[in-house]
């Protein structure tokens, strides 16, 4: 199955191309009420814009995908913005790319290009997700291993998303159900196997595409 993104961040970026200035804006948006109320939101700031067009996709099957020119000659503005979307497999995302007309007019293929120029920037700038099957495991050790495990960790598929500190040290390990044994047999040669631990159920969690 190809893997699909999310975008990482709410970003918003500019580019100027023949005096108009194109402002591309990118939220995560899982509904499409979400994402008409973030085209409205954009809408509303630049009310005195002279085009405020959009696209998004919502569901990892792209079932939902829309297009929006605004004024702007047809097939010129929102379909390039949603085709950026489709190449870059995003999904639950919607981008409204703000223009003000600067004076000179950009032919239909100049539009095209600035719109999914706009489009791209500003989805490079958000950076990306995607989602894992994830196993939280609680790990608890003596103060003498904690160094060892977090240098270990380091250069490791598992992730310690949070540390508590008591008599020992108690760590929330994220990590994918295939890297669970390999989790285990770490934490017994570093601690000796006088570690604690306890696997809780599957949870979908986001990695950021680096």
């Amino acid at each position: 199955m190809e893997q699909k993104y999310m975008n990482h961040r709410t970003e918003s970026t500019e580019v100027i191309i023949n005096k108009s200035r194109f402002i591309g804006y990118i939220k995560r948006t899982e509904t499409e009420e979400e994402a008409k109320a973030f085209i409205a939101e954009i809408k509303a700031k630049h009310k005195d814009a002279t085009h405020n067009c959009s696209a998004y996709i919502i569901g990892a099957s792209a079932l939902i995908q829309k297009a929006d020119d605004d004024g702007e000659p047809s097939g010129t503005a929102g379909v390039p913005i949603l085709e950026v979307l489709k190449r870059e497999l995003m999904y639950n995302v919607t981008v409204v790319v703000t223009r003000y007309f600067g004076g000179i007019k950009l032919g239909a293929g100049g539009l095209i290009r600035a719109y999914s120029g706009a489009a791209a920037e500003v989805v490079q700038s958000a950076g990306k997700v995607y989602e894992v099957e994830m196993v939280p495991v609680t790990v608890t050790m003596d103060y003498t291993y904690t160094s060892k495990f977090e240098h270990a960790a380091q250069s490791s598929p598992h992730i310690i998303k949070d540390t508590a500190y008591t008599d020992k040290v108690t760590y929330t390990v994220h990590t994918r159900t295939e890297d669970l044994e390999d989790l285990y047999g770490m934490l017994d040669e570093i601690t000796q196997g006088t570690h604690s631990s306890e696997a809780g159920d599957v949870l979908m969690a986001e990695n950021v595409l680096t």
